[in-house]
């Protein structure tokens, strides 16, 4: 890591379809191995599942889903005289994007239906309803921040 400065920021281009910069994010951390193209399908194929289970917008849904999942609070572990303390601090909006995303992911891939479409969209109609493994994993962040408000006078 460099001393010098902090790395700027690279500017992300929006998806082609959506011309949507978060749902390209999304694309980006979904793909192996560099198959953005294999990302596309499986994304738009979640959509076009989502538009035709639910009848909504699937880029609205997939917003609702990310800002359900977006967690607020979250637990740093901070050494103070020899004990360790967990010490809940607010989440940074980038962080917040990128964990809901990395949640979002992890939980689908978790799932039980065959393809990654269905799994996907899925994942995104049970968090957009405030159900599912990435909203369970927020909620579980939060309790664990509210037990350890005892020790937020050692945020620093």
């Amino acid at each position: 890591m460099s001393r010098r400065h902090r790395a700027e920021k690279r500017p992300v281009l929006p998806d082609p379809k959506f011309k949507d910069t978060v749902v390209s994010k999304f694309m980006s951390c979904l793909m192996f191995d560099g198959k953005r193209s294999v990302a596309e399908k499986i994304v738009y194929g979640a959509f076009d599942r989502i538009q035709a289970k639910s009848g909504n917008e699937p880029v609205k849904v997939f917003h609702d889903a990310l800002d359900n999942v977006r967690p607020h609070l979250e637990v740093r572990s901070r050494r103070v005289g020899g004990a360790t303390y967990q010490v809940p601090v607010e989440v940074r909006s980038e962080r917040a994007q990128a964990l809901a995303i990395r949640w979002l992911i992890d939980s689908s891939r978790k799932r039980g239906e065959t393809t990654m479409m269905d799994r996907l969209s899925g994942e995104l109609m049970d968090a957009a309803n405030n159900r599912g493994n990435a909203v369970k994993k927020r909620e579980d962040t939060h309790k664990m921040a509210e037990a350890n408000r005892a020790f937020s006078h050692y945020r620093w």
